[in-house]
């Protein structure tokens, strides 16, 4: 059993009856009253994700969890094939287990953490970034701007992503996995 003081981003807790993923949290003190932890909590098995406020204290029920690389192979509909890179066992898991899947593109490198208990497949860890190459972006037209312009960009798998006006077509740019938004242009 873990406390409230415990919680932390990708921690994996049993809550009503499922296993919940924490995606982000908040330590609250309030100047008046008790102090809490305000979560969101994504559903490992549903990938619906849901708000709950935990009083400082609270006793809350960790999951063992045990994380492995696994390389991406290909995507089959809602199903995502991926091989590990130790003993090149495959396995599929539905969409709703990865949190950015239209990032996700061939022979990227993943984590993905397993339940010890059951060796489930828990969620799929993306990295903290990744390069994609542009494939379709309008032209900049100089001299409409103020600052920081952007216009829409079509990547190679098939996302859309804001880019400044200077990113071409064919540019490989670098990707912020968790907020889907343009980083930098990739160094060759």
């Amino acid at each position: 059993m873990a406390s409230t003081s415990d919680i932390r981003k990708g921690l994996c807790i049993r809550y009503n009856h499922d296993i919940y993923k924490i995606i982000e949290f908040l330590h609250v003190k309030p100047g008046k009253g008790p102090a809490f932890v305000r979560t969101k909590l994504k559903s490992v098995t549903t990938g619906k994700v849901i708000d709950n406020t935990f009083s400082a204290g609270h006793k809350i029920e960790d999951v063992r969890v045990e994380t492995r690389s696994y390389q991406f192979l290909y995507a089959e509909g809602e199903t995502y094939h991926f091989m590990n890179t130790d003993d090149y066992n495959q396995i599929a898991l539905q969409e709703s287990a990865l949190d950015a899947p239209e990032l996700l593109k061939e022979g990227e490198i993943v984590t993905i953490m397993f339940n010890t208990e059951d060796s489930m497949p828990l969620s799929v860890d993306m990295p903290a970034s990744v390069i994609l190459e542009v494939t379709h972006t309008e032209p900049g037209v100089k001299g409409n701007t103020a600052t920081n312009a952007s216009k829409p960009a079509t990547v190679e798998t098939g996302a859309r992503i804001n880019v400044p006006l200077f990113i071409n077509e064919g540019d490989k740019i670098k990707v912020d996995t968790e907020k889907g938004a343009y980083m930098e242009r990739a160094k060759e």
